[in-house]
């Protein structure tokens, strides 16, 4: 537009494609956005009374609750019911979970015992995934090679069942999702039929 307003030879009709260009252009530039305004990609933050998880270091697997941030790299832990005194740990070897405590900033070690006590915290890890997972895991690595063996048994015989049933429903069912009959299911209802007494006339 100011190149056309400096110079007076510029092709009107190109002026007025170059106008309509931009205006679409702006348009489908406001209206295209990788996530809403409204809407936050991350819901796990560091923060007071965050619950995270070691997962390195003397602490590895015990739950803290995060007193305060010391740095972009560490922060201040308690786990007043875990059995970890207060101390400085790295966030490379935390991770966040989804529960969080309330009390205050930089509150003492009873204040963070009574917050976790009251929030009912220990039951609420039991019941996570999260804990069911790791208590998997534990079991696991205290088999020995027989109830290794046994387990790798089981796990065999039940993807043969699987196997049987799910090759059974292909045969049964058509590419479009209707049931198909089979010559053997033809074969069984006439020995049915064949099977009934006659009604007396």
């Amino acid at each position: 537009q100011q190149c056309c307003n400096a110079h007076s030879n510029c092709n009107p009709v190109l002026v007025h494609t170059f106008r309509h260009v931009d205006a679409e252009l702006s348009k489908l530039l406001r209206s295209f956005s990788f996530f809403p305004v409204s809407v936050m990609p991350f819901e796990r933050f560091v923060q007071t009374g965050r619950i995270a998880k070691a997962s390195a270091g003397p602490l590895k697997g015990r739950l803290v609750a995060i007193v305060d941030v010391i740095d972009q790299n560490r922060v201040l832990v308690d786990g007043p019911l875990t059995g970890v005194p207060r101390q400085e740990y790295r966030l490379n070897n935390l991770h966040l979970t989804k529960y969080r405590i309330k009390f205050p900033y930089t509150a003492p070690t009873s204040i963070v015992r009574k917050a976790w006590v009251d929030s009912d915290l220990k039951a609420q890890w039991k019941t996570s995934a999260w804990s069911i997972k790791a208590q998997n895991i534990c079991k696991r690595s205290q088999l020995n090679d027989f109830d290794r063996f046994k387990l790798r048994y089981a796990k065999r015989q039940r993807n043969k069942l699987l196997t049987i049933a799910f090759n059974t429903l292909k045969k049964r069912t058509k590419s479009d999702g209707t049931p198909r009959i089979l010559k053997k299911d033809r074969r069984e209802r006439l020995r049915a039929e064949k099977a009934k007494p006659k009604a007396k006339k």
